[in-house]
């Protein structure tokens, strides 16, 4: 696998492991950082392109102490827009964005190609009647992990939000 990771002009890396994921190099914007990544509906997609995208957002020092919460919702929303959104077709993909103000805040936003869903009728998987359900838990465990979970596109995206503390 091999990835260039530099501040400049967008440029297209292919990584090969078994999947095609596809990261556009990082862009300077002025104070912020842009990153763009584009991968296939596949579980076994995930931890590689956090293994890209963790390590920038560690050395911004956007969420300090804090990198961790952000892998736990950004792997969470992976896995929704994997599972739930594009019911793993690997022929769809999974688009994210990752905009990264250093020593301020960072935003990602995870699209998927699916036909969507309406949250407010993700059940509470904290009530009693639904502790021993498994639906919902992604998206408690993003909105305790990050500071602002929105969900736009008719479900099919969704912005996780951190900022500096």
């Amino acid at each position: 696998m091999r990835a260039n990771i530099s501040v400049g002009t967008a440029r297209e890396t292919i990584l090969q492991r078994g999947f095609e994921q596809k990261i556009s190099e990082p862009r300077q914007i002025g104070p912020t950082l842009y990153v763009a990544l584009t991968m296939r509906s596949e579980i076994q997609a995930i931890s590689p392109l956090l293994e890209q995208l963790l390590p920038l957002i560690k050395i911004s020092h956007c969420v300090p102490g804090d990198e961790r919460d952000v892998e736990i919702a950004a792997r969470e929303a992976l896995a929704n827009a994997v599972l739930h959104g594009n019911k793993q077709d690997a022929q769809k993909k999974v688009h994210i964005s990752c905009r990264i103000r250093p020593g301020r805040r960072l935003t990602i936003v995870i699209k998927d190609e699916g036909s969507g869903f309406d949250p407010r009728h993700v059940p509470d998987p904290s009530t009693v009647e639904n502790l021993n359900s498994e639906k919902g838990r992604g998206i408690c465990l993003m909105n305790a992990f990050m500071d602002e979970v929105q969900f736009h596109a008719g479900g099919t995206e969704v912005r996780l939000r951190k900022g500096f503390k």
